[in-house]
């Protein structure tokens, strides 16, 4: 009779040891899911305890922070700096809340805020400052991020953006051709008669 249990207690040993070997070893990874862990190894727990394994539960909690992995470091020390009493199945359910309310995604970049190191694609705006005031100009990829020349306008003495002819104009002083007011000779003359006329007291 005792031998017999002797040949059944080798393949328990063998069970019991890979089970050990599996909950001691088993470690979260990094941004995995924390409630699929937890399952885990609260299956290995009912496992060893089936064996027999002779673990209590503080040593089970404690196998269990020490598989988290470094983001949970904040979760452990709160739950070891208040002595907290749980149950496994009430840490895994504290882990799953404490996954939701801090492991959450990247927050999206707000609208109207672009990258100042460089413009991307076609229609990039680059802000000047002038005379005071900013201004937008557009530019374009393929121009290297020069401004596009500004639109020609009325310049003086120029009409369509070529140089308007005088040949037929006539002179609003003198009446003649060729000429405009303001280089009109009999202008100038009686200027000249005017600062030479003597004056009378």
């Amino acid at each position: 009779m005792l031998r017999m249990k002797e040949v059944y207690a080798v393949p328990n040993r063998h069970v019991r040891y890979a089970a050990t070997k599996a909950f001691f070893g088993t470690k979260m990874t990094e941004g995995s899911s924390v409630h699929s862990h937890g399952v885990k190894m609260l299956s290995l727990v009912e496992k060893l305890e089936d064996l027999k394994a002779g673990l209590d539960n503080d040593t089970y909690i404690d196998m269990i922070l020490q598989s988290l992995p470094l983001s949970y470091d904040p979760f452990i020390i709160n739950y070891n700096m208040n002595g907290l009493e749980k149950s496994i199945h009430e840490l895994i359910n504290m882990l799953v809340q404490y996954e939701a309310t801090t492991h959450k995604s990247e927050p999206a970049v707000l609208v109207g805020e672009a990258s100042t190191s460089k413009a991307k694609g076609k229609g990039a705006r680059h802000w000047k400052r002038k005379k005071g005031k900013r201004t937008a100009v557009t530019a374009t990829a393929s121009t290297g991020g020069a401004p596009p020349a500004a639109p020609k306008g009325k310049g003086k003495g120029k009409v369509g953006g070529s140089q308007r002819s005088k040949a037929n104009d006539v002179c609003m002083h003198c009446q003649g051709k060729g000429h405009w007011k303001r280089e009109c000779r009999l202008v100038a003359n009686e200027y000249q008669e005017k600062d030479s006329s003597p004056v009378i007291a």
